[in-house]
C-alpha cells in the first residue's frame, strides 16, 4: 500500500514537472512588449528615422563643407585683371536703288553708300547685292461692299500668285470683321491659287485693316530673316481693336518686314467721284485710307501702288517682285549702341569717292535715282 502512494506521488510530481516546463517553452517563444529606447546620437537617418512617445522625431541635417574657393587664374603677363563683356547690336537695311522709271541699278559697291543713324555717320560691316527668292504673306481684303473693290483685288492677288516662282515661299491671308489663315507658308502654287478661291461670297462689310496688318506683323516676328507683307485692299478701316497708332508703332518694332501696298477700287472712286456720288466724309476716307497705305510702305522699304486701270496690275506686281529680289544689302553696329527702347531713323546717301553725290547714268544718260530703305527702327531693349 505504501509502495504504491508512493508510485503515485512520484508520477504526479512528474506530470506538474512536464507542465511546467512546457509552460515556460511557450511563455518565451512568444514576442515581448518592450517600450523603445529614447533616441541616441547614432541612431542612422538613413534607416528612417528614430521615433519616440509622440511620433518621429526629426534629425538635424548634417553642416555641409563649404564648396572651395574657386582658383583664381592669374591673367597673362601685361593684361590688366578684369573681365568685359559687351553686347552690340547689328543693325541689317534692304536698300533698293530704282531709277525714275522704276528699274533696278545694279554695280553699286560698298563705297558708295552713305548710312546715317540719327544724322550719325555709320561704318558699315557687311554689304551684298541680293537676288534672294520671296517670303511674303499675301494679306487681301475681302468684304460686301462694292463688287468692284472685291474684284480688282482678287484680280490683284491672282495676278501675284502667278508671278511666283519655285522656290518663294507664300502665306494668303484674308480679312473683314476678321483675319483668316487661308494656307500657310507654301511653296506650292496650286494650294495659293486653292486659297485664293475660297474668297467666293464675302460675308461682312467690315474692313479691319489695322487689326489684319498687327496680326500678320505678330505672326511674322517669329519667322527668321527677311519677310514681306503684300497688303492689297482700299486701305479704309470701319472696325478695328488695333488703333492706327498701335498699328504704326508695330510698323515699326517689328525689324526685317518690308510692306507692298496695292490700293484697289481707284477706277470706281474716279467714276464715283466725277459723277458726284462720293460726299465729303466719304471722299475724306479714301485720302486717308490712301496716306494710311503709303505710310506702311514708306516706313518698311517697301512701296505704294495704286493702279487705275486692271491692265497696270502685272506691270505692278512685276515691279513688285523685281524690287524684293533685286535689293542692297547693309549690315553695320550702330555707334549709339544702347538698346533703350528708343526709335532711330536711318537715312541711306549714294556717295562717290569723293564724298560728293553719285551721278548714276542709265542708258547713258545721267538720271535721277530714287533710294527706297527702312525708315527707321526700334532699339528694343534688352531682357534679362
Amino acid at each position: 500500500m505504501t509502495v504504491a502512494v508512493t508510485a503515485l506521488l512520484a508520477a504526479s510530481l512528474a506530470a506538474g514537472a512536464k507542465l511546467w516546463a512546457q509552460s515556460s517553452s511557450t511563455s518565451s517563444s512568444q514576442p515581448q512588449t518592450k517600450t523603445p529606447d529614447k533616441p541616441t546620437q547614432e541612431t542612422p537617418a538613413e534607416a528612417g528615422g528614430p521615433t519616440g512617445d509622440i511620433g518621429p522625431i526629426a534629425v538635424p541635417k548634417k553642416k555641409e563643407e563649404p564648396p572651395p574657393e574657386p582658383v583664381k587664374r592669374k591673367p597673362p603677363e601685361g593684361l590688366a585683371d578684369y573681365s568685359l563683356r559687351v553686347d552690340v547690336p547689328l543693325v541689317n537695311v534692304d536698300v533698293m536703288v530704282v531709277s525714275k522709271s522704276g528699274y533696278f541699278i545694279p554695280g553699286l559697291k560698298k563705297e558708295n553708300f552713305r548710312v546715317l543713324e540719327d544724322g550719325v555717320p555709320q561704318k558699315i560691316t557687311s554689304f551684298s547685292q541680293t537676288e534672294a527668292p520671296i517670303t511674303a504673306v499675301l494679306v487681301v481684303e475681302f468684304a460686301s461692299i462694292h463688287y468692284q473693290f472685291v474684284y480688282d483685288a482678287l484680280n490683284a492677288s491672282y495676278t501675284f500668285a502667278n508671278s511666283l516662282k519655285p522656290n518663294d515661299w507664300v502665306a494668303v491671308v484674308s480679312y473683314d470683321m476678321k483675319t483668316h489663315m487661308l494656307v500657310d507658308f507654301t511653296q506650292n502654287k496650286g494650294e495659293v491659287f486653292g486659297a485664293l478661291r475660297q474668297m467666293r461670297v464675302p460675308m461682312f462689310s467690315e474692313t479691319n485693316v489695322f487689326d489684319a496688318l498687327y496680326d500678320t506683323l505678330d505672326r511674322l516676328d517669329r519667322v527668321e530673316g527677311r519677310k514681306y507683307i503684300v497688303l492689297v485692299g482700299t486701305g479704309v478701316d470701319t472696325f478695328s481693336k488695333i488703333t492706327l497708332d498701335r498699328a504704326l508703332k508695330k510698323v515699326k518694332e517689328t525689324p526685317d518686314v518690308g510692306i507692298f501696298t496695292i490700293s484697289t477700287g481707284e477706277a470706281l472712286l474716279m467714276r464715283a467721284d466725277a459723277r458726284g456720288y462720293l460726299g465729303p466724309v466719304q471722299r475724306l476716307d479714301f485720302l486717308q485710307a490712301d496716306n494710311q497705305m503709303r505710310a506702311f510702305a514708306s516706313m518698311t522699304g517697301g512701296k505704294w501702288y495704286k493702279p487705275r486701270f486692271e491692265g497696270d496690275l502685272p506691270d505692278i506686281f512685276r515691279d513688285v517682285a523685281n524690287s524684293i529680289r533685286s535689293q542692297y544689302s547693309i549690315a553695320y553696329h550702330p555707334s549709339n549702341s544702347k538698346q533703350d527702347g528708343t526709335y532711330r531713323k536711318i537715312k541711306i546717301e549714294l556717295v562717290n569717292e569723293n564724298g560728293g553725290p553719285l551721278q548714276v547714268n542709265v542708258n547713258g544718260k545721267p538720271s535721277k535715282v530714287n533710294i527706297i530703305a527702312r525708315e527707321g527702327y526700334t532699339a528694343k531693349p534688352q531682357v534679362e
